[in-house]
C-alpha cells in the first residue's frame, strides 16, 4: 500500500505473485501506486537534468553577451536545478535498495534526505545568488546590450523547460485523478519527492523565464538597469519560496507521515472483508519511502484457536498484506476483547 496524509496512490490495483503456500494480495483493492519501482520518476528526473544542463549553458552564454541581471539570475537558477537533479538521481537510486536486517522497512526515507539536500541547493545556489546579484545591480547598475540574443535564449529555454514540465505533468496527472485531487494538490501531497521537486522547479523555471523576459524588455525600453535588477530579485524570491516549500515537505516525511485517510479507510475495509478477520481495532500506515508504507495494526481473528495457532494465522495475514510491492512490512497484534472495531 502507499500513502501519506495527503499522500499519493494511483488507482491501479497492485498484485503480487504468490509463492508456495502464500495467499493473494489482501490489499489489492486498496488504491496503490502504479509505479512502485520508480521507473517513471527516474525518467522524469533524467529529462529534467538534460533540459537544465542545456538551458544553463545557453543562459550563461546569453548572460555574458548581454550583461543582463535577469539572465544572470536565470543562469544561476538553471545551474542550481541541474545540480539538484544529481541529488534527485541519487535519491531515486538509494531509496530503492532492498531491505536488510538493519533496515527491515528498506531505505525509502533516503529519498527525502537527498531531496532535502536538493531543496537546500536550490535555496543557496539559486535564490541567494539571484537576490544578491539583483541587489548588487541596483547599487551599481550596468547597461545591457545584444538584447535579441537574450530574447532568443529565453524563448528556446521556455520550450525546453516546457517539455520537462509536461513530463512531470504526465506522471502526476493519472495519480491525481485516481485520488480525486487536482494536479497541484497531488504534487504537494505525493510521497514521491523527485516528482514534486521536478514539477516545482520546472514551474518556477517557466515563471522565472517570463519575469526575466519582462525585466530584459523593460531594460531595453527604458535604458535603465533597474527593472532588470528587480527581475533578478523576483526570480530569487520565487526560488526561495519554492525551496522552503520543498524543504518543509521533505522534513515532514522524514519525521514520519501517516497515510492518506482515504487509503487508511480502504485498508480497514479490505481487512474487515477478509474471512479470517473479525475486528480491526488499530491500524497505522506510515510512509517509509516513495509510494511505500509500513503497516502496524491490532486485529481480532475469527474462531477460538489456541495461542500457537493464532500466531501462525497472524503471520499468514501479515504475509498477505506484504504481498503488495508498496508495503515495506506489516506487524499485527491481537486485539483486546473490549476494544471497539474501527470503521472504514
Amino acid at each position: 500500500m502507499n500513502g501519506e496524509e495527503g499522500g499519493d496512490q494511483t488507482g491501479v490495483p497492485v498484485s503480487a505473485e504468490p509463492g508456495a503456500g502464500q495467499s493473494h494480495d489482501l490489499l489489492g483493492s486498496v488504491p496503490l501506486s502504479g509505479d512502485p519501482g520508480g521507473s517513471e520518476s527516474l525518467l522524469t528526473v533524467l529529462v529534467a537534468f538534460g533540459t537544465n544542463v542545456l538551458v544553463a549553458v545557453a543562459k550563461t552564454i546569453a548572460a555574458a553577451v548581454t550583461g543582463s541581471a535577469s539572465l544572470v539570475a536565470e543562469a544561476a537558477h538553471s545551474w542550481a536545478d541541474a545540480g539538484n537533479e544529481v541529488f534527485l538521481l541519487i535519491a531515486n537510486r538509494r531509496a530503492r535498495r532492498a531491505a536488510d536486517p538493519a533496515h527491515p522497512f528498506g531505505y525509502g526515507r533516503e529519498a527525502y534526505v537527498w531531496s532535502l539536500f536538493a531543496a537546500l541547493g536550490l535555496f543557496v545556489a539559486g535564490a541567494a545568488v539571484s537576490v544578491t546579484h539583483g541587489v548588487s545591480e541596483l547599487i551599481n547598475p550596468e547597461p545591457a546590450s545584444n538584447f535579441i540574443v537574450g530574447y532568443i535564449v529565453l524563448a528556446v529555454s521556455f520550450v525546453l523547460e516546457g517539455i520537462s514540465f509536461m513530463q512531470s505533468v504526465r506522471q502526476a496527472r493519472p495519480e491525481a485523478e485516481s485520488m480525486q485531487r487536482d494536479l497541484i494538490e497531488h504534487v504537494l501531497a505525493t510521497s514521491d519527492p523527485t516528482l514534486r521537486a521536478v514539477f516545482a522547479e520546472d514551474s518556477a523555471a517557466l515563471i522565472g523565464l517570463v519575469i526575466a523576459a519582462a525585466g530584459l524588455a523593460a531594460h531595453e525600453l527604458t535604458g535603465s538597469a533597474i527593472p532588470d535588477a528587480v527581475g533578478s530579485i523576483l526570480v530569487g524570491v520565487l526560488l526561495g519560496v519554492i525551496a522552503i516549500v520543498l524543504i518543509n515537505r521533505n522534513r515532514r516525511f522524514l519525521v514520519g507521515q501517516e497515510a492518506d485517510p482515504r487509503v487508511r479507510a480502504a485498508a480497514i475495509q479490505a481487512l474487515l472483508a477478509a474471512p479470517e478477520v473479525a475486528r480491526v481495532t488499530y491500524l497505522r500506515l506510515e510512509v517509509v519511502g516513495p509510494r511505500v508504507v509500513s503497516v502496524v495494526g491490532d486485529v481480532d481473528l475469527t474462531g477460538d484457536d489456541t495461542e500457537s495457532h493464532l500466531a501462525v494465522r497472524l503471520r499468514a495475514l501479515e504475509a498477505k498484506i506484504c504481498a503488495s510491492p508498496a508495503v515495506a512490512g506489516a506487524v499485527l497484534s491481537l486485539s483486546a476483547p473490549d476494544e471497539p472495531t474501527l470503521k472504514a
